[in-house]
């Protein structure tokens, strides 16, 4: 069998998670990482058996041969990277915020489209196996036809000390932009893959914390093309009551015309039919890599695409709805009025 040569670029925080799943993915063959800070990629590469190292993205590009390039670096740097693989020829998987700006996102897009790269964005938290669960059951009609309301809390409880961040993504401090663009964007995706498309977005967004730049606090609503509602509570400061807030990353509850579906933060789902006791609906989920392992099973979804020649469920065109979502919620914020998209 004639594997898929994947190339990393990025040695940060979350670049463990990637390298970890791609190498229990048996059609894959991990060929190289490249970091500026080569120590440091040098350090994750004996860890998961990289062969090569490389200290700049122009030097692994010539002395390599490759078919997909991973971005797991900070957003500024997509653009120039992925120009540089549409001139190779050589397909796409890019780490959310995909652009610093919807047009830088939008002209990246393009241009893979127009050479014909197969693009596809690190969007993980929709494969998360609570909500591919919440999915199966909303699509067999457990809680009706008729989507009445989303309503998701998130507390991260990282972002309350005077030096938040700085010990896991030091950025965050200085992003004029944060709560929805670094982490709400995630529960953006995961609301249109359950709900379908929004129309129209209501937001308040707040800074709790004085030592950081960007917002870390919010309230959305959101209106579905469908009829339903979401809700967003979301903040990074406040604690959770969880030994670790990063594997749901929050509670949700689903309501239909039939009933509705809880999530909770150790991932467990419920089902409570109109007029029935709430009952568990057992699933397969685990405390893997990360949040569920929802990194190896998108990082599957991409080498199953590739294989069978399938449209990637968050591929680079689909991804920018989410964009567009997101900049409607920050205008929303700014001038204090409901945004039709």
């Amino acid at each position: 069998m004639k594997k898929i040569r994947v190339a990393c670029i990025g040695a940060g925080y979350f670049a463990g998670f990637h390298l970890e799943a791609w190498k229990r993915i048996p059609e894959v063959d991990l060929v190289a990482l490249c970091d500026l800070d080569v120590e440091k990629a040098g350090v994750l590469a004996d860890i998961h058996h990289i062969p090569k190292v490389y200290g700049q993205v122009e030097a692994l590009f010539d002395a390599e041969e490759f078919d997909v390039i991973d971005i797991i670096t900070p957003p500024q740097t997509h653009a120039e990277i992925c120009r540089v693989a549409i001139t190779r020829k050589i397909d796409i998987i890019c780490q959310k915020p995909l652009a610093p700006t919807i047009a830088e996102a939008e002209e990246m897009v393009a241009a893979a489209e127009a050479a014909g790269i197969r693009f596809m964005v690190h969007e993980n938290f929709r494969f998360q196996p609570w909500y591919r669960q919440i999915k199966r059951f909303m699509e067999q009609g457990a809680i009706g036809e008729q989507l009445h309301s989303f309503y998701f809390r998130m507390r991260m409880g990282d972002g309350w000390p005077e030096d938040a961040y700085l010990s896991r993504q030091p950025y965050f401090r200085t992003m004029p932009r944060l709560l929805i663009y670094e982490t709400g964007i995630h529960f953006i995706d995961v609301f249109r893959f359950l709900g379908g498309e929004i129309e129209g977005v209501f937001a308040d967004l707040r800074r709790l914390n004085p030592h950081i730049a960007g917002e870390d606090a919010g309230m959305l609503f959101f209106y579905f093309a469908n009829g339903g509602r979401g809700t967003l509570d979301a903040n990074r400061y406040n604690e959770p009551n969880s030994d670790n807030a990063r594997y749901t990353f929050g509670e949700m509850l689903v309501e239909g015309n039939a009933g509705s579906i809880r999530l909770y933060l150790d991932g467990s789902v419920t089902l409570q039919r109109l007029g029935e006791k709430e009952e568990d609906l057992p699933y397969t989920h685990q405390n893997k890599n990360f949040a569920g392992d929802c990194v190896y099973f998108t990082q599957r979804h991409f080498v199953d695409s590739l294989l069978h020649n399938l449209p990637f469920e968050n591929n680079g065109r689909a991804y920018l709805q989410n964009l567009l979502v997101q900049e409607a919620v920050y205008e929303s914020a700014r001038t204090r009025r409901l945004i039709q998209l």
